[in-house]
């Protein structure tokens, strides 16, 4: 993937494996999802594929883009209650809204390109960073208890508002109930032999697909259902 792009096309799935190889890993990844989106591995991978899946997922649906566009006007209650300023996200959230409408009419080529314009894109991660941030703090009584850190508000204004800092299960925990998704986490790190899948809320039917490979995410696309 070029330097400057930030979200790339949709490839063929075996465009992750440029060598031939028998792991039963990639035999399984290659058999369940034959297409992948490349996200660039910035720090904020995680926040930029979630956010383009979920919004490439409704451009076809514009009931579901604009219940989605109402569910983000409604957060800014999520951002006072923990504590967060105006000045500090409105203008985040203005980008998200402004995004989505501009996406509508099935404007796929539209958001791909807008996720490739730096500053649009990096607004989009770091409205997700300060949600994400907003609702680990207004439910640190749950959250607490899976953060390794003494003080769970110093960790989301450290390791979670700021940008290229690397998210993981935590942050997709509270990601998923702050928006109401449902997320499939595909992992190949670890020794197993197999394919590690995680949904997010445990039993949801998922609506986005994403790849853990070497602590890096990237963008699933199932084969399309009949």
């Amino acid at each position: 993937m070029e330097a400057a792009t930030l979200v790339s096309c949709k490839d063929d799935i075996s465009s992750l494996f440029p060598e031939k190889t028998s792991r039963p890993k990639d035999k399984e990844l290659r058999c369940q999802f034959p297409h992948v989106r490349r996200v660039q591995g910035d720090g904020n991978c995680l926040y930029r594929a979630l956010f383009f899946a979920h919004l490439e997922s409704m451009v076809h649906n514009a009931r579901a883009l604009q219940r989605f566009k109402e569910k983000i006007a409604q957060t800014s209650k999520e951002f006072f209650s923990a504590g967060f300023k105006e000045s500090s996200f409105m203008h985040h959230l203005n980008t998200v809204v402004d995004v989505v409408e501009r996406c509508q009419g099935e404007q796929e080529d539209r958001l791909l390109h807008l996720f490739n314009e730096r500053t649009v894109s990096d607004g989009l991660v770091k409205y997700l960073r300060l949600l994400t941030s907003a609702h680990l703090q207004n439910h640190a009584d749950f959250f607490s208890n899976f953060v390794e850190a003494p003080d769970l508000r110093v960790y989301c204004h450290q390791e979670v508002e700021n940008m290229a800092m690397e998210g993981d299960h935590v942050e997709i925990l509270a990601l998923s109930q702050a928006l109401d998704i449902s997320i499939h986490i595909v992992s190949m790190d670890g020794e197993q032999e197999h394919l590690a899948h995680h949904v997010i809320p445990e039993g949801a039917e998922p609506s986005l697909h994403l790849l853990h490979r070497s602590s890096h995410y990237s963008i699933l696309y199932p084969p399309p259902q009949n």
